[in-house]
């Protein structure tokens, strides 16, 4: 028993020395830890960078400074591979602005400051401190605001910003920073920022320097918040008033965010990317990118009630939308409205001016530096970012059912350095949303550019630019019938170019008889097309109704170089659809007559309108009613002998309902049916009493509408056939 027991003395003892030799290893693990995690932060260069620069000393040089040169070239290695963070932002602009180096430093660290996520709203407020001591050089401070405007979405609250807004406009008197800061401006304005001696700075500097864009945009919207502070007038077709300030960050920031895979989803799809491919050295990539709409990040503490908002992006439905209709903050980069439902329904219920304005901005420059400025390689050769882009933009003006003046304004530019195959379905889609223009400027606008391209392309581009044309008209006619009955008054067309409604009418006008211009010569280049015709008669479809449907005094006739190919064509449709025109000519001639004489007021269209219906209605009942052709006086008048000599008999009757090629077949497969036993098909037949009116009902069941009622209408057919 006793042999088993173990010593007290000897059992103390190795406990003492287990536990002893369990502290230790404890201890040197702890200590291996340590040092691991010592080793780890020293081996993070970016952070030893940073602790740099913050604790550098003023005056420090930098020409020869190893130290200097090795951690401000870490710093461009991680702001150019992923970003800087906010904490890196707030050090390196701190150090960049207080110039504790020098000028030469503070360049090439503004230079590399790209935001991974976001850049703190505490530190560009420290660098306008900067700003305002007045010791950076003027290249310097221009370096900085363009900085700001390309990271202007990326800053996560815009109160303070406008909270230092006086500061900032005081810059506007600077020459080389006036642009920038007029941009810089517009981007932070509300209401509460105009006021009555910054509108009168504003105009003062407008009558020093001129009419420069930047300060009538800023203007601009000073008028949409306070118009009694801005007496100012603007033409609404202002050129692109901001340029490109992008730098050298935007397309290191685009690069970065693709590597990053730092998207904020919206409702819609945003489709377009940037491109790989570098353009030229005028052009700017990246400009087709629809922004992502994203909202400004603002703290609980800085929010109060008298200043509450709701950013735009955080609008998830359209009760949502309703419910704070009043209290939305628009974001900063307008483009990103493109790509959200429910930013274009706030467009569409809330009609802020100063929204459409900004949209307009950003659309004119998008446009312009992508398919005017653009260089080989890019949009201009009909990249899918480009279609994306202009599909998106239909879409747009589709949905809000007006177009923006800015796509106007580019639309004219382009036209005349366009081949007519770049871009072709988009652009003539977006032709056909052209707002009302003057008639004193569809010539140098519309027709000189079209012209060339109509009378130097193939037939199917000749199709589709009648066919734009058609909808550019049909919405003018459709945007008049809206306002001009409204209220029972005349209410002037308030377009980009204030056309009243005289002028309307000159301009319906002016268009029509470019559309017939261009049907004529089309119609002989391509042989009577019977594509083209078709095309022409959509037109002139829409052309002869425009009284009765669209309620305006005007009537235009169909020229007769596009009446007889459509009565001589040999495919029954357009022989067809033309008696369905000048049916509804008539109808319209005599409803206009008949308010003539109720209300007494004269409607100006002209006797010679009358006159020349007449003439081709009476041409039209003797081609194909009564087979008389040829005769003397017509526009189509033939020699006698000439007549004889072709060998065709009875030519008088060469185009009457059973002979005209149209109809022809018709006529020989209803002769068929009445006569299945004759093996002879004699014509004549069919032009009895009886057979004729079963031949009528017979072409009338084949689908030819035009033609009955064209034949209801203007002959009377009880008493006996042709």
């Amino acid at each position: 028993m006793a042999a088993t027991l173990i010593p007290p003395d000897l059992n103390s003892s190795s406990s003492t020395d287990s536990s002893s030799t369990s502290n230790r290893s404890i201890s040197r693990s702890l200590r291996v830890a340590e040092k691991a995690k010592k080793g780890i932060k020293a081996e993070d260069p970016i952070v030893a960078a940073l602790k740099y620069f913050s604790k550098v000393q003023k005056g420090t040089p930098c020409r020869g400074n190893d130290e200097f040169e090795n951690n401000l070239v870490t710093v461009e290695r991680v702001a150019y591979s992923k970003g800087l963070s906010p904490e890196a932002i707030s050090v390196m602009l701190e150090f960049a602005m207080s110039l504790r180096m020098g000028t030469v430093p503070c360049v090439r660290v503004l230079k590399c400051l790209l935001p991974s996520t976001v850049v703190p709203h505490q530190a560009v407020v420290r660098a306008v401190v900067w700003l305002c001591v007045g010791k950076l050089s003027i290249a310097t401070q221009v370096l900085f605001i363009k900085w700001v405007l390309t990271v202007f979405d990326m800053i996560d609250a815009k109160d303070n910003l406008r909270a230092i807004y006086g500061f900032l406009f005081s810059f506007v008197t600077e020459e080389n920073l006036c642009p920038y800061v007029c941009h810089l401006l517009y981007l932070l304005t509300r209401k509460e920022c105009v006021r009555l001696f910054r509108v009168r700075k504003l105009l003062e500097l407008h009558s020093k320097l001129g009419k420069q864009p930047y300060l009538l945009h800023l203007l601009s919207l000073y008028k949409v918040f306070c118009p009694e502070l801005v007496t100012l007038s603007f033409n609404s077709r202002i050129r692109a008033g901001f340029g490109n300030h992008n730098g050298p960050w935007k397309l290191a920031l685009n690069a970065i965010q693709k590597r990053t895979a730092v998207l904020v989803p919206s409702d819609l799809p945003l489709a377009l990317q940037t491109q790989e491919k570098a353009g030229s050295r005028k052009r700017k990539l990246g400009h087709l990118d629809l922004p992502v709409l994203t909202a400004v990040v603002q703290s609980q503490k800085q929010t109060s009630l008298s200043q509450m908002v709701v950013p735009l992006a955080q609008i998830q439905s359209f009760v949502q939308l309703l419910e704070n209709l009043h209290l939305i903050e628009l974001p900063a980069q307008m483009g990103s409205l493109l790509g959200s439902s429910l930013a274009l329904h706030y467009l569409d219920c809330v009609q802020d001016e100063s929204a459409f304005l900004r949209i307009n901005f950003w659309l004119g420059h998008s446009l312009h530096e992508e398919f005017l400025f653009c260089g080989h390689g890019g949009a201009s050769q009909g990249s899918d970012e480009a279609v994306q882009f202009l599909e998106r933009l239909m879409s747009t003006q589709d949905f809000l059912q007006e177009g923006f003046s800015s796509v106007e304004a580019f639309l004219y530019k382009f036209l005349n350095v366009w081949d007519g195959s770049l871009l072709r379905p988009q652009i003539l889609a977006l032709l056909s949303n052209v707002p009302v223009v003057p008639s004193t400027c569809i010539s140098r606008l519309l027709s000189e550019p079209l012209e060339q391209l109509f009378f130097t392309s193939k037939v199917f581009f000749k199709c589709g630019l009648i066919e734009s044309l058609n909808g550019m008209l049909v919405k003018w006619l459709t945007w008049h019938s809206v306002y001009a009955l409204e209220d029972g008054r005349n209410v002037d067309l308030d377009t980009s170019m204030n056309v009243s409604r005289s002028g309307f009418m000159l301009s319906v006008g002016e268009l029509v008889r470019f559309v017939g211009r261009l049907a004529t010569l089309g119609l002989q280049l391509e042989g009577c097309h019977s594509l083209l015709l078709s095309f022409i008669l959509d037109f002139y479809d829409t052309v002869c109704d425009i009284f009765q449907k669209y309620g305006l005094p005007l009537v235009v006739m169909i020229p007769r170089s596009v009446f007889y190919p459509a009565l001589f064509a040999f495919d029954p449709i357009s022989v067809d659809r033309l008696a369905k025109i000048m049916n509804r000519y008539k109808i319209n001639l005599t409803a206009a007559k008949k308010q003539e004489k109720i209300t007494g007021k004269a409607f100006h269209i002209s006797l010679k309108t009358y006159q020349e219906f007449n003439h081709y209605l009476a041409f039209m009942v003797n081609c194909l009613w009564n087979s008389r052709i040829f005769q003397p006086g017509d526009d189509i008048e033939l020699s006698e002998e000439l007549l004889h000599e072709s060998g065709v008999p009875q030519y008088w009757a060469s185009f009457s309902l059973t002979n005209h090629p149209a109809f022809h077949c018709y006529a020989i497969d209803f002769h068929h049916k009445c006569w299945p036993e004759r093996r002879d098909v004699d014509l004549k037949s069919i032009q009895h009493l009886q057979q004729w009116g079963w031949y009528l009902e017979y072409l009338f069941t084949q689908g030819f509408d035009g033609l009955r009622q064209f034949i209801q209408s203007n002959i009377k057919t009880s008493s006996r056939g042709p």
